[in-house]
Formats: structure tokens, C-alpha cells, sequence
């Protein structure tokens, strides 16, 4: 048997682990699990490492199951928060458990033909028939509040102005129960997640030992921080999703290759399932050629090709080459509404009655947007070639505007100097 667990150090996610669990790994096929917290209705990158976790586990015969607390999303884990979740109501939860459902389907094999398909399960299918009673009296009783009281996230709340509440408190309690659950349920006998879980993922091992006198096993992974010590998975817009809703493709691209020198060699690691020697030839090219961003690119493409398939992919690209590329005006024209829009995902937009910009000139038309702060700036600007219509150069500062210029009948690309782009939008 290969080792599983290997893999996972020399790709730096690896951060703690139980004593035994690499054995277990090395002994033969094993099934274990990772939780999701619906939350919202998509997942995003801050997800992509248990998610990768799962790929690395079936590629060496290893038995995924993805566990979507819908239970314990009811509740909300305490972890690392300051202050009490808000409460979600049950339909909100079964709308983001489905779509965090859908997510995972396209990531994870779940193919019932092979012996180690993927499990997508939800604990609310167990906790939804176990009363309070029942639970306090055959799962409570096995656990201590010392213990329970001895957590790190535990421990921070009491000391916080605000706080614990007791449904908090509970959190750890039912996801070591999910761990119970599922270790006789599915013979699952390993757990993983962020090292910021050690505490609710012994809690189930602990258990499993004391309620079945079993032995139980965990590793996580380490939480990434950049290499300027800032949390990734944030941008300026706020997270990255994995829903192409949510986040475009092209924004989800281009957040992969604006990744710093420093931290590139290390993501590819992480982030791709890319061999050790192609890694080490990448950062041989790139060494000296930064300028190209030669691991920027490849860990851009493979991401988006893993989360949004290549189809995603080439059309990050294709917006990216109409965005940073001139004489791609054709390129435009061909993109539907959706990808227009995609593509644009970030850029200023501007609204206007169509009969704002129909056979009015260009100077009034960008004055009135507020693209620039004057008429006299938009001809001066115009004149000197700084200008771009549809990723056309535009020289004439009495040019009008015709029906020719609307994009998919609605929308005109405004081009300011090399880098700022405007979207007109027009009201009918």
C-alpha cells in the first residue's frame, strides 16, 4: 500500500495526527471522513484542502465520506469565534446543504462502480430521530465537562466577554458523536480536518474509546497563512467561492496568478496534485524568469480546471486575453451575456438610457458616466490613443455612438488607459 500519509507531508498538509493512523493507512483500504458547515450555500477555497484531502485519499484506495452538518449547522461550531453564530432556520440549511451537495459532487468521485466511491452523508439523518433525552443520557454521560471544558475553543469563550452559550458548549459533543456514528455505521475509523478542529476531533475519538473500546484515529491540516502572514482564501471582495455564480471563473483565475513569488512553489504543492519532480522543473524555469509567473500560470490552470473544469478554464483565459490583450475586439463580440458578464466581474459599471448613448459623441457619453472627471480630459485622452470602444482604439473625439456598439444589445467596454475598464450598461 502505498503511503498516504507521505503524500500528504511533503505536500505540507499534514499538521497533527494520532499516533497509529499512519499504520492504519499502510494496512489496507480505510474509509474516513472530513465535515463541511453549511454555512452558505457554496463552499469556498478556504475548502479546497479537506476537499483535496479527499481526492489524495481515493487516489491511493482510500474511502472518502464528505459528512454536511446539517444537524450541527443548527447549533454552530464555536471554533475560532469571538461570538455566538447566527442561527439558521431549516430552509435555509437544506438550500445550503444542497449546494454544498452539488459542489462536491462534481470534485469527489462518487461513482458506486469502484470499491472506494466517495459518501456524501448528513448527520441530521441521525440526529433528527435521537431525543435530547436519549443523547444526554446514552452519549453525554461518556464525556465530562472537564474534559470538554479543557478545549482551547472552549476555554477562550468562557473567558470572552460574551461568553458560551450551552448550545455552543454542545458542538463539540455532537460532532464526536458523528464520529461514533459513522465508525460503526461505516466502518469509518480515521477523521480529518483544519488543525483548528483538534479539539472536537479527539473529542470522538475519545468517544469511540471510552463508549465502544475502540480505537479510533485523526490527522489535520495546517491553516495557511501567506507568506506575508495574512489569512489566505480573502480577497478584496471578500471569499473566493467555488460556485461560478458567486465568484466568475475569470475572478477565480486571476486570484491564482496574482499569487506572490513566495507563496507560489508552496501552493502548487497544496493546491494541485501536480508530481514533486514537476514541481521542482516549474521552480527551476520560473527561478530567474519571474517576470513570466511561470508557477502563477500553471497553479491558475490547474485550480480552475479542477474546481470549474476545463471549460471554466478556457474561458478564464479567453476573458483574461480579451482583458490584458488589445486587437481582441472579435473575441469580445463572440462572448454571450453570462460571459460578459463573468468576465467583467469587478469592473465599474455604469447605467444609461439607450437614448443617453445612441448617436450621442463619445466625450459627452464618458463625461456623463463619470469615467472621466471632464470633457476636456475625455478629448485629450481620446486624441492620444487612450481609448478603447469594445477593445477598439478610438482617435476621433466626435465619434457617435451606434446600435452597432452594444454589446449583446445592452452593454458597451469602456477602455481607460492600459489597466481601467468601465461597463455601460443600457436601461431600454
Amino acid at each position: 500500500m502505498k503511503n498516504f500519509i507521505e503524500e500528504l507531508k511533503w505536500r505540507g498538509l499534514l499538521h497533527d495526527i494520532i499516533p497509529g493512523t499512519e499504520d492504519l493507512f499502510l494496512s489496507g483500504s480505510q474509509t474516513a471522513y472530513v465535515g463541511f458547515d453549511p454555512t452558505a450555500d457554496s463552499l469556498h477555497i478556504g475548502s479546497l484542502i479537506p476537499i483535496i484531502i479527499m481526492v489524495h485519499l481515493q487516489k491511493f484506495g482510500h474511502k472518502p465520506i464528505a459528512l454536511v452538518g446539517g444537524a450541527t449547522g443548527m447549533v454552530g461550531d464555536p471554533t475560532g469565534k469571538s461570538d455566538e453564530r447566527k442561527l439558521l432556520d431549516t430552509n435555509i440549511l437544506n438550500k445550503n446543504v444542497e449546494g454544498i451537495r452539488n459542489q462536491l459532487s462534481r470534485l469527489i468521485d462518487f461513482d458506486t462502480s469502484k470499491p472506494n466511491a466517495a459518501l456524501l452523508l448528513n448527520n441530521y439523518d441521525w440526529f433528527k430521530n435521537i431525543s435530547f433525552i436519549d443523547f444526554i443520557r446514552d452519549t453525554g454521560k461518556h464525556i465530562t465537562v472537564n474534559y470538554m471544558m479543557a478545549k482551547d475553543s472552549v476555554k477562550k469563550r468562557l473567558e470572552s466577554e460574551n461568553g458560551m452559550s450551552f448550545t455552543e458548549f454542545c458542538y463539540q459533543l455532537m460532532q464526536g458523536y458523528d464520529f461514533f456514528r459513522l465508525y460503526h455505521d461505516q466502518n469509518c475509523k480515521a477523521q480529518f480536518g483544519g488543525s483548528d478542529q483538534w479539539g472536537n476531533i479527539v473529542t470522538g475519538v475519545e468517544l469511540i474509546r471510552r463508549k465502544s473500546s475502540q480505537e479510533a484515529f485523526a490527522f489535520t491540516s495546517p491553516l495557511l497563512k501567506k507568506s506575508d502572514g495574512t489569512k489566505f482564501g480573502k480577497s478584496e471582495g471578500g471569499n473566493i467561492w467555488l460556485d461560478a455564480e458567486k465568484t466568475s471563473p475569470y475572478s477565480f483565475y486571476q486570484f491564482w496568478l496574482n499569487t506572490a513569488d513566495d507563496d507560489a512553489e508552496n501552493f502548487l504543492r497544496i493546491f494541485t496534485f501536480l508530481s514533486k519532480e514537476k514541481i521542482q522543473e516549474l521552480s527551476r524555469q520560473h527561478k530567474g524568469n519571474e517576470h513570466k509567473r511561470i508557477l502563477q500560470t500553471k497553479l491558475a490552470e490547474e485550480v480552475t480546471r479542477f474546481v470549474h473544469g476545463q471549460e471554466g478554464l478556457d474561458f478564464a483565459r479567453k476573458a483574461s486575453q480579451i482583458l490584458f490583450s488589445n486587437d481582441t475586439a472579435g473575441m469580445l463580440k463572440s462572448l454571450s451575456e453570462k460571459q460578459l458578464l463573468q468576465a467583467m466581474d469587478g469592473v465599474p459599471k455604469a447605467n444609461l438610457t439607450r437614448e443617453e448613448i445612441l448617436g450621442k459623441d463619445i466625450i459627452s457619453v464618458l463625461n456623463t458616466c463619470k469615467i472621466f472627471s471632464s470633457k476636456g480630459e475625455a478629448k485629450k485622452m481620446v486624441q492620444n490613443g487612450g481609448v478603447f470602444i469594445n477593445k477598439e482604439k478610438v482617435t476621433d473625439a466626435d465619434r457617435t455612438f451606434m446600435d452597432a456598439d452594444f454589446l449583446n444589445n445592452k452593454y458597451i467596454l469602456v477602455q481607460k488607459g492600459k489597466k481601467n475598464y468601465y461597463l455601460i450598461i443600457s436601461e431600454n
